[in-house]
């Protein structure tokens, strides 16, 4: 391809170095916002959403030019569609964590039912799932992509066992009901940033190979 088409590319991939680092920051502000009941940090996740959704949108718009303007071909093309469904999982995942800070501040400063061990762990393993999909893109690499479909394992054993901890607290104090179910959430949204970071490393697969596979069935 031509040196104009790689440059464009450059600038691309600075701006995904940009918006991959906003969702790990988001990831990791909205948990602990939760852990620390920290309500300022949780509002702060909640605005910082907006610079997300910009970043999307323009990143998009530069890959549908590029597209018009270079006609790339074969393995090139795919380098530009795999990031522009890229960016949408990117997106969903600062939306999650958006819907964490929610949860926060519904909380609020009431006592927790439990001391966050697992969620807190789930977000770090998520966080560098998510670093490590937007690092197999840059690189190529496939190993890697097929590293971040087996973290992807550990995420959902954590959230099973947050499920049936949280059931077991509601069971027996039927007013931890509302908090615990809060909790849950949190739990979930977590797993499924781990599932679009999954995603991910399957359009790296797509782009190295050329073939599709799912990684987390």
């Amino acid at each position: 391809m031509s040196t104009d088409y790689e440059k464009k590319m450059e600038l691309l991939l600075v701006k995904l170095h940009q918006m991959g680092s906003l969702v790990e920051e988001s990831i990791a502000g909205a948990v602990e916002a939760l852990k620390k009941q920290n309500l300022t940090l949780a509002e702060k996740v909640i605005a910082e959403d907006d610079l997300v959704d910009r970043l999307e949108l323009e990143i998009e718009e530069k890959c549908l030019q590029l597209i018009a303007t270079q006609q790339p071909m074969a393995k090139d093309l795919r380098r530009v569609a795999t990031l522009f469904k890229m960016i949408n999982d990117l997106e969903r995942m600062a939306d999650y964590a958006t819907d964490i800070g929610k949860i926060t501040l519904r909380i609020g400063h009431e006592p927790l039912i439990k001391p966050l061990v697992d969620i807190p762990r789930m977000a770090l393993l998520t966080q560098k799932m998510v670093k490590q999909a937007l690092d197999a893109y840059v690189r190529e690499d496939l190993q890697l992509a097929l590293t971040v479909a087996n973290d992807d394992d550990e995420v959902d054993q954590l959230h099973g066992q947050i499920f049936r901890e949280l059931l077991l607290i509601m069971m027996e104090n039927p007013r931890t009901i509302t908090q615990a179910t809060h909790l849950l959430f949190v739990s979930r949204w977590l797993e499924r940033i781990a599932d679009h970071a999954t995603n991910i490393a399957e359009e790296v697969v797509f782009l190295v190979t050329g073939e599709k596979k799912l990684l987390n069935e």
